[in-house]
């Protein structure tokens, strides 16, 4: 039986809990009216990496068999595919600057690896959304005026968690978004992306942005050093990057409001829009 010292948990509802040790992760139900329940309380264990990473990934995991099933998104075709490339923009352009930001505020409250792992991030980070208004250009569009007319709004909703964040006095939870976010994106392997390129013209070169957000980009290296930098933080910090995490998630894996755009109003957006002369980039 495993030790409740080796053993990481956080409270994502009023009666459940997401308990984590070094080789599974599963769900707890909570007795209110049982006081003597280890998991009614926040932890106050010393982070470890294996169990820090299966906490994080086993709440993503939990709200995307919760959520997913329930959403009926559009199949992929390549005007869709530039809707989700407006996305992909509007999620990476305000990053570099808010992790700035994020940076700024850890390090006025003396929070150095937190700091310096937001810094790193906005490194990291640069230029990205100009990937996707070059993959835009190259499927045949003015890029600037397409991310204009689109903001997907999954994006959208993301970007102002994001944002929200950094701007509270702890910006804590901007560290569950980007770990969310990264963690998600080491579901896209090269399988998925040669899937989208068939659907595209021959010859065009639009998954720039996609490949560096994948399996095959950077992205695995990133949360490994997410994951190493929280398991060095308090109990409560890791609560609250745990907390960030399942927020994120449900707002990534929730069907938008009022339903997907439509075939016919993508392309009547998009047609205006296009090049007046096919470029190849």
């Amino acid at each position: 039986m495993t030790s409740i010292v080796d053993i990481e948990w956080a409270r994502i509802a009023p009666d459940k809990v997401i308990v984590a040790s070094a080789d599974r992760v599963y769900l707890h139900q909570l007795n209110c009216a049982n006081s003597d329940d280890p998991f009614a309380q926040q932890m106050n264990n010393v982070g470890k990496v294996a169990t820090t990473r299966k906490l994080l990934d086993g709440i993503i995991a939990f709200v995307k068999s919760s959520v997913l099933p329930k959403t009926n998104s559009p199949a992929l075709n390549p005007t869709r595919w530039v809707w989700r490339l407006a996305g992909l923009y509007h999620l990476c352009c305000p990053t570099q600057e808010l992790m700035e930001k994020a940076s700024e505020n850890f390090a006025l409250k003396g929070r150095k690896s937190l700091s310096q792992w937001a810094i790193q991030k906005a490194r990291e980070e640069a230029s990205h959304d100009l990937l996707a208004l070059l993959d835009i250009q190259s499927m045949g569009y003015k890029a600037d005026a397409v991310v204009k007319a689109f903001v997907p709004p999954v994006a959208k909703t993301l970007t102002n968690y994001f944002t929200h964040s950094v701007q509270l006095l702890d910006p804590i939870g901007c560290v569950g978004y980007s770990y969310t976010i990264e963690r998600l994106a080491l579901s896209i392997g090269e399988e998925y992306i040669q899937a989208v390129e068939a659907l595209l013209p021959s010859g065009i070169n639009a998954t720039r942005c996609l490949r560096i957000h994948s399996r095959i980009g950077s992205d695995l290296k990133h949360i490994q050093e997410t994951v190493e930098m929280v398991a060095g933080l308090t109990p409560l910090e890791r609560t609250q990057i745990a907390i960030s995490c399942y927020e994120t998630a449900l707002l990534y894996f929730s069907p938008p409001q009022l339903g997907y755009i439509s075939e016919e109003e993508l392309e009547q957006v998009l047609k205006p829009l296009e090049l007046t002369t096919k470029l190849k980039v």
